[in-house]
């Protein structure tokens, strides 16, 4: 299907232009707009962003929806996000334009989402553009009937491109409707077949040989010399450097930990990162991580924090702790609400030019900095014409502290002194600067990613803030996510929650309170984390095939109820249920989740042994079952020590229970010894004489 939907279409593609019309976005002198559509009445920024455009948007919804069937209209789907750099030019060269408005206005109703509130609708209609031309991105532009069945997507195209295969469509639509009502039909039983899991009921069988013939498939997609991917972009897919971790500590691998550190420090030190202000942009544009594209997402710094934090525990590598306090410097500056929420995310762009806000030219660092001026620009590899384009200049670094340092004849603590001041004047001149635009809606799965990326930090360094960001966050999606029901709502702003939540919301909120839970031995978060995994087995769980719907029973108005199953810049919400039912099943002794888990990995793993890199996650929950988790109860007044010392290291196969009281939990039972703090090392349901140091419990864990 896909071949003959790409012979039809790709003439579209091969049109000639027209010329540009007038814009139409600036208000008047009392601040009022010419135009106002629908989207007015929205939360999300960046519809916001498109309130005022000629072209009368609506927001998803059966308002829409209706009115397209009402008036036989064909609908325009178009799919961006707040810090997407295309979206805001396809806004600005066609849905500003009045007369490319008045085109799509007369023919279409036309609807915008976000794709981050509405990842079910941006799911299907991506589906469909990669049924259609073979990929995909933003922005996504679908074409649909009025009954949302897509026949045509693609992704950003210039003002001409869009005017011509929009008229493309009108006339077929006019003149011979019946092929396009076939095409759409094609099209969605595509998107309906494509993706399915199936039970598959085998006897899963998983071993070291298969964990290690995957990690080697990996491995010959790695860059030797600057880590991640071969090629470029070259995004941080933080899931897939955890794999890696987790499998070099499993298979005393020294080869897969060389992957994972060669990947972090050339982030580290890459452009990538914001070296003066902490935090990682989405991604690199180019194979070194030198240039990146500027926008900064929420999703990516938390699992990054996570990432480092992991790493920082197995290498005490002081570059990875630098990173992750810096990084939650940032995020605490520029991504926190007074409420303990956390905000989605900083556009690339300001003032109209992206990456404007983060670049430097040699001289206004001279101008800062003055006699420290040299070594810093040096160190960070800025140059009189600049290293990027337009003389400007991106920071990234080349070489470690100790060969800097080296080759300039200083100390590593004088060099770093130097930096760390030069960096403190550069983010005080930077403040000055207009700032990018900020994404202020708070969504609960990417709060919960920040609320288990501040858990582990503290859990590692033992930052009491770390922690009180991280409860601070629990108890805000309480408040304002999660009702008494277990029923969770995705999206925060302005004092109002809205839509209804998807599978990566309960996934990934479940998986904050288990690691909560470890970080203080508070059972509540265990309790919590149990009934929306109860509530989440009700309403999105498929008995048929053994896996999760992305969306709930009540609340599926799509073309195809959708999986999603792969792992990618995020782990996949059905591989981080499926993880956390085996974390809750040996919690609580519920055997019935741990089946489900391995039910879950086995109709997967064949995908997990051909190609990890998208099923990193399902590949970290093998490891599970192939090496199954030690459970360590320490208990009596001194847990808390005892269990930060636990965490200086690395421990990924080991899950931690303790407090000096009263416990609902089975392991607890009957462990608790007046006097003195006990530690037991137990597996699967057995435990090893109990001991009183950190020390002894190690030695028990070989």
């Amino acid at each position: 299907m896909k071949k003959g939907l790409l012979i039809a279409l790709g003439a579209l593609y091969l049109l000639p232009g027209c010329n540009a019309q007038e814009h139409a976005l600036t208000s008047n002198e009392d601040g009022e707009y010419p135009y106002t559509n629908e989207l007015i009445h929205e939360s999300s920024p960046y519809l916001l962003q498109h309130a005022h455009n000629p072209v009368n948007w609506y927001p998803w919804g059966d308002k829409a929806l209706q009115k397209a069937k009402d008036e036989g209209k064909m609908l325009i789907i178009s799919v961006g996000y707040s810090a997407c750099h295309w979206c805001h030019v396809m806004e600005h060269e066609s849905f500003e334009d009045t007369t490319v408005a008045r085109l799509m206005n007369e023919n279409f109703v036309c609807i915008k989402v976000d794709r981050e509130e509405r990842p079910d609708v941006d799911q299907v209609y991506m589906n469909a553009a990669q049924l259609i031309t073979g990929g995909g991105g933003w922005p996504l532009n679908a074409l649909a009937l009025p009954d949302g069945k897509p026949f045509f997507a693609g992704t950003y195209y210039p003002k001409e491109n869009w005017v011509k295969l929009l008229n493309y469509f009108i006339d077929m639509y006019a003149n011979n409707p019946a092929s396009i009502v076939e095409q759409a039909e094609k099209v969605t039983a595509g998107i309906q077949s494509s993706g399915a899991v199936s039970f598959n009921d085998v006897d899963g069988r998983f071993s070291q040989n298969t964990m290690d013939d995957a990690f080697y498939k990996l491995r010959e997609s790695v860059d030797d010399r600057r880590g991640g991917r071969d090629g470029s972009p070259k995004f941080p897919m933080p899931s897939i450097w955890e794999y890696a971790l987790q499998y070099s500590k499993l298979a005393n691998n020294k080869e897969a930990l060389t992957v994972v550190n060669t990947t972090l420090e050339n982030m580290a030190y890459g452009g990538i990162y914001d070296h003066v202000g902490g935090g990682f942009a989405r991604y690199s544009t180019d194979a070194d991580w030198h240039v990146p594209h500027f926008e900064k997402m929420l999703y990516d710094n938390a699992q990054l924090v996570s990432l480092y934090t992991h790493a920082w525990q197995e290498t005490k590598n002081p570059l990875y702790k630098k990173v992750v306090y810096e990084t939650l410097e940032f995020i605490e500056r520029e991504l926190t609400s007074t409420e303990g929420g956390f905000y989605s995310s900083l556009d690339a762009d300001s003032e109209g030019e992206e990456g404007k806000f983060y670049v430097w030219t040699a001289a206004k660092i001279e101008r800062e900095l003055g006699e420290t001026s040299k070594l810093f620009m040096d160190y960070y590899n800025v140059q009189k014409t600049g290293n990027w384009e337009h003389g400007k200049n991106i920071l990234f670094r080349n070489e470690s502290d100790v060969d800097f340092a080296k080759n300039h004849n200083k100390t590593v603590v004088e060099i770093q002194q130097i930096i760390e001041a030069g960096k403190a004047t550069l983010l005080k001149a930077r403040s000055q600067r207009v700032r990018p635009g900020l994404d202020d809606k708070q969504l609960t799965s990417w709060n919960a990613l920040m609320l288990r990326g501040y858990a582990q930090a503290y859990r590692a360094f033992g930052e009491k803030k770390f922690l009180k960001s991280a409860e601070k966050n629990a108890n805000f999606l309480l408040d304002n996510a999660i009702n008494k029901q277990s029923e969770i709502t995705r999206n925060y702003k302005d004092g109002k929650s809205s839509i209804t939540g998807f599978l990566d919301d309960y996934a990934f909120v479940i998986s904050s309170f288990i690691e909560l839970y470890q970080a203080t031995f508070d059972e509540q978060w265990l309790t919590r984390a149990n009934a929306l995994t109860e509530y989440a087995t009700e309403h999105f769980f498929d008995s048929k095939s053994g896996m999760f719907f992305y969306t709930d029973n009540h609340n599926s108005n799509l073309v195809s109820r959708k999986m999603e199953v792969s792992d990618n810049v995020i782990p996949g919400s059905n591989s981080e249920m499926a993880m956390n039912l085996f974390f809750l099943g040996h919690y609580l002794y519920n055997d019935e989740y741990v089946e489900t888990a391995r039910q879950m990995l086995v109709n997967v793993q064949t995908d997990v042994h051909e190609n990890v890199y998208f099923y990193s996650n399902w590949g970290r929950l093998e490891a599970f079952f192939v090496h199954p988790p030690f459970e360590v109860a320490i208990v009596g007044k001194d847990f808390k020590a005892m269990r930060q010392q636990f965490d200086r290291g690395y421990n990924p196969f080991v899950l931690f229970y303790g407090g000096d009281g009263a416990s609902e939990l089975s392991l607890l039972e009957g462990k608790l010894i007046k006097g003195q703090t006990t530690i037991y090392v137990c597996r699967n349901r057995s435990c090893k004489a109990p001991v009183t140091s950190v020390a002894e419990a190690q030695k028990q864990l070989k």
